[in-house]
């Protein structure tokens, strides 16, 4: 369905993530105009946004020839979306107090269409007491959606919450596919710990991002989703019911109680958990070495794709691998038994990365997946699956 699409833009370095999503939405058929704040000119020109909607592009509220015919009325009147991306904490200030001192603010309050905001600043600015509060009065309000920021490196330098997330998924959010509807999906997500005594745990470098992305695409897509994770700092995407675990043991059991319609393994599980943790901290003996005996720890995915046929889902795990990526990933999913696996290469920059490529290999077939942003790849992968999904159903 077409839909008419406003998109204002504020002052942050963020906007330059525009002119490809308009492209996207008028790829897919929607009609797209855009305004802008005076700072937003700052950071992409209203030319280029010009080219690419095919519409002009407007920032004043006093323009004599637009406001002629009640300009910024009909504009409001237009819109079915107004999605406003980047959104600072200044504008989200403005829109939260009702303040309307330019044409972005006075389109907010002059609408009726579904409002969508993306935020994108500091993640200090964005772990402000002052934002959060403005972010939950608006996200409080009836048709409005407040879109999580990604994580990951910013232009400042800073590492974390904040990021305007990729065109595709702003996308996906004004034009949601619902063809998960229905289907509970089970993903885990981030690493494990097993504990060597109170203090100190065998880990890894899993940040759980592509797991969350899978898990928050999922339920934009309708499903049910439950998210089993391990300890990161990520935020519970809107919509999805999340479990938190610390050791494989605590995983198994979730994943027992909860294993879905579809059981997606993208946690990074410890293969081993020291034999007998200490029950205090252990204290260095001088030059002496410590020795920690450790046992395997349950295949989790295994036991999930072992359950009897009635209560077996489909099961799709992951292989993280440094050499030998396709050859051991195919050897892992017959050994498994899974329906599908998902091979990515993690020999290089790959572990907290905002991007990554991956294969995806059933009995059948081996699809490759080139590099991408992991919110596109969620999609993509998601796309697979639930079409393989149908088949196994039948």
């Amino acid at each position: 369905m077409t839909q008419n699409i406003l998109i204002g833009i504020s002052g942050g370095i963020a906007a330059y993530k525009i002119p490809h999503l308009v492209r996207l939405l008028k790829k897919q058929g929607d009609n797209v105009r855009i305004v802008h704040t005076a700072h937003a000119a700052h950071f992409i020109s209203p030319t280029t946004l010009q080219a690419v909607s095919g519409e002009a592009v407007r920032h004043d509220l006093f323009d004599p020839a637009a406001e002629q015919g009640m300009g910024h009325i009909e504009l409001a009147r237009w819109a079915d979306a107004y999605l406003i991306a980047p959104a600072t904490a200044n504008i989200l200030g403005k829109l939260a107090h009702g303040i309307a001192d330019d044409l972005l603010t006075t389109l907010y309050l002059a609408t009726n269409a579904h409002i969508y905001l993306a935020p994108a600043m500091n993640c200090h600015m964005l772990a402000h007491p002052a934002v959060q509060a403005n972010l939950a009065t608006l996200a409080a309000r009836e048709k409005h959606t407040v879109i999580p920021s990604d994580s990951g490196a910013q232009a400042c330098g800073d590492i974390g919450a904040g990021r305007l997330p990729e065109p595709e998924t702003l996308r996906d959010w004004l034009t949601p596919k619902r063809d998960w509807q229905g289907i509970h999906l089970t993903v885990t997500a981030g690493p494990t710990r097993e504990a060597i005594d109170p203090v100190r745990y065998l880990s890894n470098h899993s940040s759980g991002k592509m797991g969350y992305a899978l898990a928050a695409a999922a339920a934009r897509r309708g499903a049910i989703v439950t998210l089993i994770s391990g300890p990161t700092a990520l935020p519970t995407p809107p919509g999805v019911t999340r479990i938190n675990i610390e050791s494989a043991a605590d995983l198994l059991a979730a994943a027992l109680a909860h294993p879905g319609d579809i059981y997606l393994s993208a946690a990074a599980v410890a293969d081993y958990r020291v034999a007998h943790p200490a029950t205090q901290k252990q204290k260095k003996q001088g030059d002496a070495p410590l020795t920690l005996t450790l046992v395997q720890n349950p295949d989790v995915i295994a036991t999930i794709a072992a359950l009897p046929p009635e209560m077996r889902p489909y099961t799709v795990g992951f292989a993280a691998e440094t050499e030998n990526l396709l050859a051991y990933a195919r050897a892992k999913r017959a050994r498994k038994n899974l329906d599908l696996i998902i091979a990515n290469d993690v020999s290089g920059d790959v572990f907290g990365a905002d991007d990554n490529s991956a294969t995806l290999i059933s009995a059948e077939r081996e699809i490759p997946l080139p590099r991408q942003s992991k919110s596109a790849l969620a999609e993509t992968l998601l796309d697979h699956i639930r079409a393989a999904y149908s088949h196994f159903r039948k």
